[in-house]
């Protein structure tokens, strides 16, 4: 299994990781250097670092998030969450058209709750004791 998952991993990165992981970052750069959306960089550069390497992690519900994190999704969505879904959505469009690209598809729709709500999520290894989304 995780030789496969590497593999997986390997092509996702060529295929869109990069690209994505790179906007994401150029986002988390924007919003740190205007002092005030710093969460929200943070919360750009974990986005990066899942879309750089997805396979073998799952996204889970923080149960300690509270109502900041609640109000940061909720600014978030307006600002760029529906954007970021609909690219996700778009991805995984073009990629589920072959074989090899329906688990690179899988992967870009299991990113969509972390590009909603980024706030109050985490990501950790696959098979944990935490709850997952679902996803």
């Amino acid at each position: 299994m995780g030789l496969l998952r590497l593999i997986l991993n390997i092509i996702w990165l060529f295929v869109a990781g990069l690209w994505l992981a790179i906007g994401y970052a150029i986002a988390g750069i924007i919003c740190c250097i205007l002092i005030i959306t710093i969460p929200f960089g943070v919360a750009s550069f974990r986005m990066a670092a899942y879309a750089l390497w997805p396979f073998g992690r799952d996204l889970v519900r923080r149960h300690d998030a509270g109502t900041a994190s609640t109000v940061g999704n909720v600014i978030w969505i307006i600002v760029a969450g529906w954007w970021l879904t609909i690219g996700h959505i778009t991805t995984a469009a073009a990629l589920a058209i072959t074989i090899i690209g329906i688990p690179m598809a899988w992967a870009s729709i299991k990113m969509i709750p972390m590009a909603l709500a980024p706030f109050g999520n985490e990501v950790v290894p696959s098979g944990s004791h935490r709850s997952t989304w679902g996803i």
